[in-house]
């Protein structure tokens, strides 16, 4: 097919990808070229993992770093460099053939770094991820993502919160790519404790699941190579749920089921993009360390014993259980 100008080769696009609804991969390739003015602003010069369902979203997925060889001679790709001494070509999203290739692929939702080309260790946003485990309702998602809202109103930055499109809520907040990923991660680690002390009874930074009293604020999302689903992504769930960006008038009373694939391009076409323009509301996080009392250097951390740990693993181990941080 050709999309914006290039030739994409497309196929077995009558395969169902969404049984619940009879919708096929065909249906999810055309959805990101139509959305495509939305979404890219979120995801160009992103690197971009890939987490790949060949047979949609009742098959096995597995998850691919590396771009695959062979692939369009236009399709861009940053060389990332690991501190293990491990590397990787990742693919660079920018155009709406881009979207058209990844999603080829199989790739039903868009995971994208928080960092861009050429700046890939120092975040252009921050991220504020309220996840709900069992026995958390989503009525205390909402409740904590207002809290979360008058805490950084307070900070006088602004901030856009969006459904995950599973079960919990991103709330972004645009920075200027100053500062490398782990001042970043104190920074929101205070936003995320003033967060806790307005509803502590609902809320909780603990980072062990077992026996968590509250819906987790999770600040630990900003870190070199993790990635989130982005702005408008399509979910590998049943109903093919959208991570719909939000007004913060409608935060109270939004579903995490409201939008889908079948019902984000009248989304768009009723109100727009409300992302649109966020990227020139980049603040400096540098005033945050005074009023946050945060320090300007990071604390010793002790080296963890054993062998690296698998976060994928901690949450299942089956193609329908493998739950990361970044995939609620």
């Amino acid at each position: 097919m050709e999309v914006a100008g290039r030739e994409v080769k497309v196929t077995n696009l009558e395969k169902v990808f969404f049984p619940q609804h009879g919708l096929t991969k065909g249906d999810l390739i055309q959805y990101y070229v139509d959305v495509a003015d939305a979404v890219l602003h979120h995801v160009t010069r992103r690197p971009m993992q890939m987490k790949r369902h060949p047979n949609g979203v009742d098959g096995e997925f597995f998850y691919q770093k590396r771009v695959p060889n062979p692939h369009p001679e236009w399709l861009e790709t940053v060389h990332i460099n690991y501190p293990s001494g491990n590397e990787a070509d990742f693919p660079v999203v920018t155009d709406a053939a881009g979207l058209a290739w990844i999603a080829n692929l199989g790739c039903i939702e868009l995971h994208t770094w928080h960092s861009r080309v050429p700046e890939v260790n120092k975040p252009d946003y921050l991220l504020i991820d309220l996840d709900p485990s069992e026995g958390n309702p989503w009525s205390h998602v909402r409740e904590i993502a207002v809290a979360a809202k008058q805490v950084l109103d307070q900070l006088r930055v602004a901030s856009y919160p969006k459904t995950s499109g599973v079960t919990g809520m991103h709330i972004l907040v645009p920075i200027v790519p100053e500062l490398e990923f782990p001042l970043v991660r104190e920074i929101a680690r205070a936003i995320a404790k003033e967060i806790v002390k307005l509803v502590p009874a609902i809320a909780t930074t603990q980072w062990k699941v077992a026996g968590r009293p509250g819906v987790f604020v999770d600040y630990g999302q900003n870190a070199f190579d993790r990635t989130i689903a982005s702005a408008y992504s399509i979910r590998p769930v049943a109903d093919a749920r959208a991570s719909a960006p939000l007004r913060w008038d409608e935060v109270p009373d939004v579903e995490p089921g409201d939008f889908t694939l079948l019902t984000m391009r009248d989304r768009v076409a009723k109100v727009g993009d409300l992302t649109a323009g966020m990227w020139e509301k980049a603040v400096s996080l540098d005033p945050l360390f005074d009023v946050l009392k945060v320090k300007r250097t990071l604390p010793k951390r002790s080296p963890r014993k054993g062998p690296p740990v698998d976060w994928r693993a901690q949450y299942g181990k089956g193609a329908g259980e493998q739950r990361g941080p970044s995939h609620r």
